[in-house]
């Protein structure tokens, strides 16, 4: 069929808002019967559609089919839904549309079923005690789940219960608490707990109760004061920083609070300043003690000491004597902190008296000079007094005898008498010493009392050990190198070193020896640019080569001066052009200008040991001769250790297979002269014959000709590589089984050598036993 075009909905099917209240227990209920005018010979379908319906909630409402009664099927709960709106449907038996869909509003009207709800349960304020009325403390509120605009949801506040006063009031509509009436006070009743309401409907409906508790805060409306008027104490004599004890004080304020913290004060009866008071944060009584010695101010560690009677604040206080005062009677005064209110009653300050008894008790004695200081001469002999130390017993009601004794001695210079306490020198003293610090030495000092239990005491004893120019200077160096001609290399720098502290060393003071004037013709001596140390040795005239000694007096600025007279070794070389030294022998020999004599003694010991182990070497050689002609297995009848093979070779050590024939060493016979001797296996192939042994020398005076024929014989060896050629050998290997060599310059010393052995070697050797032995 033919579509129709949309066509304005007639008033007859817009349904108006249908209102039904909740909590409706008839259920089902009749809400509103829909009508369409546009009936058809098969009737009408109705339909709704929307939430509680086909969407959630499910199943609460519902509609008749054919008579378009819509039904509430549950009952309804304005808090949780306060509206629904639906869609209604109008069809034909075919499903076609009769009518466009139409809203169907249903409202839920409110009920009062929900009670008002605190929105806590305990509600808290302060306020400070004496507080005006009107004062307000807190606001306490409430809601209440209803229609906001009935009276259902329209709550007034009151207070049930607050006690027998009624201090506090309510405003019904704000829930505002405010004092109400005069007279709070905390000491009396420090927290007021009330139960207030809350009603809906205007205070006719359902109620609700809550608590509001209201602290009092404390304010200084009440002193401080004394549990009693006098307290009693005691204390030892010489104690320092202890309690001695306490006052005890009672505040009706709030323990803990500045309202209630007290502040004590000594008006009277410590001149000296020896007690102090605190107030102990815990109980709020006040703690006497005793000032601890040299603390200063008491003040500013807490203590209070009030500005009657009381000592300069930053004078130190002794420590107690029974001796000079054996009681104490103080007046203390006690306070808040915190100033009192001008609301409080006007009240006069507390004071109470402390009596306090000083007990004695045995001292210590006391060095009255600590540490006691002395000087001494260095080299004072032994038993010399030095000073008499001694300490004094503070116990003057108790006869006691005091004793000393060393207690720290390091270097054992001192001896002390235990009596009288004088202390003299063990031993001389020294300087300088490991046990002098900066030039003093420390020594402690016991003195100990003969009471039960003794006590004792400590004396330091610093002795300055003064210096004693007992050291003349010393010429470094002893030698020196210069030319022999004036002005051209012709000076040599001189230094001199003192043994002695200042004052008694530098400057030093060179010159030439007074004894000698012939001196001064070839020598100057003068100081070297201002120096307080050195000078500088001057030619002046030229000077032939050779070692000149030079007798200078030197001496130094202590008090009284000392002065040596010492000997300078100076060589004179001959001169370059630039004033350097050509003689090189020369220059080697003295090493320079810093030489000492050490080394030219070194030098002179090592070219006598040279000598002899050459003459020693020449003997040798000339027994290996005297061997050879006599046969190399023949015994010689003076010493058997004379036996020495000569084999001419020095092979290439313990490892070295190739350098040598082992059947020489096994074989001498082939070394006869009837025998042909064998070749080395490292010599070239066109090696000869080794020449046969030369006759050794028959005197020492023909050493150097042995020696010459030797270098001769060597140069014209061809069996052996050329003698300006360096021999090679084969790795020798580790791990030898032999004693290692000592070095011939191993020691520069005969000192550390023992030559008694040279006289078991047989008559060939008692001249060097002579000699070493």
């Amino acid at each position: 069929r033919q579509h129709e075009a949309p066509r304005r909905v007639k008033r007859a099917w817009v349904i108006p808002p249908i209102s039904v209240s909740e909590n409706h227990k008839r259920i089902p209920h009749l809400l509103v019967q829909i009508k369409s005018d546009k009936q058809q010979p098969g009737g009408v379908i109705y339909s709704i559609k929307g939430p509680g319906v086909d969407e959630e909630p499910l199943g609460i409402f519902s509609i008749d089919k054919f008579s378009g009664k819509v039904f509430l099927n549950a009952m309804l709960d304005r808090e949780e839904n306060d509206r629904y709106r639906l869609r209604a449907f109008a069809l034909d038996l075919g499903g076609v549309t009769l009518e466009d869909p139409t809203d169907l509003e249903i409202i839920v009207v409110d009920q009062n079923d929900n009670r008002p709800l605190f929105r806590q349960d305990v509600f808290t304020g302060r306020v400070v005690e004496g507080a005006e009325p009107g004062t307000c403390v807190l606001t306490v509120d409430a809601t209440d789940a209803d229609d906001p605009d009935t009276d259902n949801a329209a709550l007034r506040y009151s207070i049930l219960e607050q006690g027998a006063a009624g201090m506090f009031s309510i405003n019904a509509s704000t829930g505002e608490i405010c004092t109400a009436r005069p007279g709070l006070d905390r000491e009396t009743m420090g927290v007021y707990n009330l139960t207030v309401q809350a009603a809906d409907m205007s205070g006719d409906g359902l109620t609700t109760t809550a608590m509001a508790v209201i602290y009092l805060e404390d304010i200084n409306d009440n002193p401080p004061e004394f549990t009693k008027e006098e307290f009693s104490m005691e204390v030892e004599e010489q104690a320092v920083g202890v309690d001695v004890g306490k006052v005890f004080v009672h505040d009706k304020d709030l323990a803990g609070s500045p309202s209630w913290l007290a502040k004590f004060t000594i008006l009277e009866g410590d001149p000296e300043g020896a007690f102090a008071i605190r107030t102990d944060p815990h109980t709020n009584d006040g703690v006497l003690s005793v000032v601890k010695v040299g603390t200063g101010q008491p003040g500013d560690t807490g203590a209070h000491r009030g500005s009657h009677g009381s000592a300069d604040p930053w004078s130190f206080p002794q420590p107690l004597d029974h001796e000079v005062r054996d009681r104490f009677e103080l007046t203390v005064s006690v306070q808040n902190e915190r100033p009192l209110e001008p609301s409080a009653p006007a009240s006069p300050r507390a004071l109470a008296t402390v009596r306090v008894r000083v007990r004695d008790v045995n001292e210590a004695p006391v060095f009255r000079e600590n540490p006691r200081r002395i000087s001494v001469l260095e080299g004072t002999p032994p038993g010399t007094p030095i000073t008499t130390y001694t300490a004094s017993d503070p116990d003057t009601h108790q006869i006691q005898t005091l004793s000393y004794a060393l207690l720290y001695d390091p270097a054992e210079w001192l001896q002390l008498d235990p009596h009288t306490g004088t202390v003299r020198t063990k031993r001389e003293l020294l300087h300088p010493s490991a046990f002098l610090q900066g030039g003093w030495y420390i020594a402690l000092l016991l003195a100990r009392d003969d009471a039960e239990p003794p006590l004792s005491a400590t004396g330091t004893l610093s002795i300055e050990i003064l210096e004693v120019n007992d050291h003349a200077p010393q010429l470094q160096p002893p030698a020196g190198v210069l030319c022999g001609r004036p002005g051209r290399g012709g000076t040599l720098l001189l230094g001199a070193t003192d043994d002695d502290r200042p004052p008694h060393g530098a400057p030093f003071h060179f010159q030439l020896s007074p004894q000698h004037p012939q001196l001064a013709r070839n020598w100057s001596l003068a100081r070297f640019n201002g120096e307080v140390t050195h000078a500088v040795l001057a030619v002046l005239a030229e000077l032939p080569e050779g070692l000149y000694s030079l007798p200078l007096l030197l001496r130094d600025s202590g008090t009284p001066p000392r002065e040596q007279q010492q000997l300078l070794n100076v060589s004179v070389c001959h001169c370059g052009r630039d004033g350097t030294c050509l003689d090189g022998a020369l220059a080697a020999a003295t090493a320079g200008a810093g030489i000492t004599l050490g080394a030219l003694l070194i030098i002179l010991g090592s070219t006598i040991l040279l000598l002899l182990l050459a003459a020693l070497g020449a003997a040798r050689v000339r027994g290996r001769r005297r061997a050879l002609r006599k046969g190399l297995l023949q015994r010689s009848r003076d010493d058997m250790r004379d036996n020495i093979l000569n084999y001419d070779e020095q092979g290439g050590g313990e490892e070295d297979q190739d350098a040598y024939d082992i059947n020489q060493l096994r074989h001498p016979e082939l070394f006869s002269s009837r025998a042909k001797p064998p070749l080395r296996r490292d010599a070239p192939l066109s090696s000869g014959t080794p020449m046969a042994p030369r006759k050794l020398p028959s005197s020492p005076s023909d050493i150097e000709d042995f020696i010459n024929e030797g270098l001769e014989a060597a140069d014209s060896d061809p069996s052996v590589p050329p003698y300006d050629t360096a021999l090679i050998y084969d790795y020798e290997g580790s791990g030898s089984v032999a004693s290692p060599l000592s070095s011939i310059v191993s020691s520069l010393t005969d000192e550390d050598q023992d030559y008694d052995y040279l006289n078991e070697w047989g008559p060939r050797f008692r001249r060097l036993a002579d000699l070493y032995g």
